[in-house]
């Protein structure tokens, strides 16, 4: 289907099914931890999945792509990256199972409804309010900083939206680790795999993946690190994988 961009924007491949996703560079594009998100995600057949904060969709989509859910959710406050969001649906023919809902992430639960999905996702932003400098296009800022939610939101939001039994699923930072464990414990999501992210093998890492399960009991997996590049700077085949190279 062709679509018409809009100025500033552009058409990415995704090297998944053929499909393709439009962003607009002065705004905010994904990047790699969306990507992994995806590769790190469970979804199983007939299960729905609802994308907190899901920007122009990358995660729906990807999603779609990867497993063989029944429906995919994404909920974006910013209007115009949540019609990015719904063009790229159109564009890669998917509107059968990919939605896009313009929404407060806080409201969730009132958008959707409690128990709604088995599987949450969301690659929140990883600053607080107090964490570095903001970067002045108020899209980028958004996407960076907790000034539209906070990481409690998000989980509490996740907690919400999930069946007894459904998954979360999120990537951030490592620093914020322990916030997020309580965070999550609280709230009864009980963290059940993770997995660090180093940019190379000798290096602190710069990601964490994590799942949660609601009602789950006390037990987590630390899986194996992901190491993004070898020592000649070169993507390692586990990401080129994920990436669909």
């Amino acid at each position: 289907m062709e679509i018409q961009l809009r100025e500033g924007e552009r058409l990415d491949e995704l090297h998944r099914n053929g499909y393709q996703i439009i962003q607009d560079p002065k705004r905010f594009c994904f990047g790699m931890d969306a990507v992994l998100l995806a590769g790190f995600a469970r979804v199983k057949p007939k299960e729905r999945v609802i994308d907190l904060g899901t920007g122009t969709g990358i995660l729906p989509i990807l999603l779609e792509a990867r497993t063989k859910g029944a429906s995919f959710t994404g909920l974006e406050i910013q209007p115009e990256s949540a019609d990015m969001a719904r063009r790229s649906v159109r564009l890669n023919d998917l509107e059968k199972r990919v939605q896009i809902v313009t929404g407060d992430l806080r409201k969730a639960e009132e958008i959707f409804g409690a128990g709604s999905c088995e599987v949450v996702t969301c690659n929140p932003p990883y600053m607080t309010d107090l964490h570095g400098l903001k970067n002045p296009s108020e899209a980028k800022a958004i996407a960076r900083h907790e000034i539209l939610c906070t990481l409690e939101d998000v989980i509490t939001q996740a907690s919400r939206l999930l069946t007894p039994g459904g998954r979360f699923y999120m990537v951030h930072r490592p620093f914020r680790l322990a916030e997020i464990i309580t965070g999550l414990c609280g709230k009864g999501l009980e963290p059940k795999r993770m997995k660090m992210v180093h940019p190379y093998v000798d290096r602190e890492p710069t990601m964490v993946l994590l799942e949660a399960l609601r009602g789950g009991k006390p037990h987590m997996i630390v899986e194996r690190p992901l190491i993004i590049f070898d020592e000649r700077g070169k993507y390692k085949d586990e990401i080129r994988e994920i990436y669909g190279y």
